[in-house]
This record gives C-alpha cells, sequence and structure tokens, in this order.
C-alpha cells in the first residue's frame, strides 16, 4: 500500500530478480545490481517478484515500524500504527 515517511529515508539493493516500485506518479521495476534510494516524504511501496531476493537498508524507527505491524495484523490498526512512526498509510 501506497505509503510515506516523513523523517526516514530507506533502500533496497537488489541482489536476484525483480522488485516494482510503485510512487504517487509513476512506477518503476528494477532487477539485479539496482539500488533504489527512496528518501523522507516520497510516497511509495513496493512489491517483490517471485524468487527475489534484496537488501533493505532501513533506520531504526521504520525497523521498529515494521515490527509494529508485524505484531499487530489487525488492519484497522495500521494508520494509527504508521503514525506513531512519523509515517502515513495514504491508501
Amino acid at each position: 500500500m501506497l505509503h510515506v515517511h516523513h523523517s526516514d529515508d530507506e533502500a533496497w539493493h537488489v541482489l536476484d530478480g525483480e522488485l516494482k516500485f510503485r510512487y504517487a506518479d509513476r512506477t518503476e521495476t528494477v532487477g539485479p545490481g539496482t539500488t533504489v534510494f527512496v528518501r523522507a516524504g516520497i510516497a511509495h511501496t513496493y512489491n517483490a517478484g517471485a524468487g527475489a531476493r534484496y537488501l533493505i537498508i532501513l533506520p531504526p524507527r521504520l525497523s521498529a515500524l515494521i515490527s509494529a505491524l508485524q505484531t499487530d495484523r489487525e488492519p484497522t490498526h495500521q494508520h494509527e500504527i504508521y503514525r506513531r512512526f512519523d509515517s502515513d498509510l495514504l491508501e
């Protein structure tokens, strides 16, 4: 789902397969050897293709966001969880 992190950047480096990124105004598909850097404030989401392997580089706040989302999978709580970590779920 399209989301934005207001204070944190993040990056992905593709090892195998493909990642598809969607932004507010475009999409891109990237393959092995590609690094994608998303600055704070840029709305984005991504999907990994079958068999994709990648490294994701996250600051501690985004790591904690992911952990909180995995702990509480109730869809009605997602917007509040994102807000706790200075982010917004846009969809």
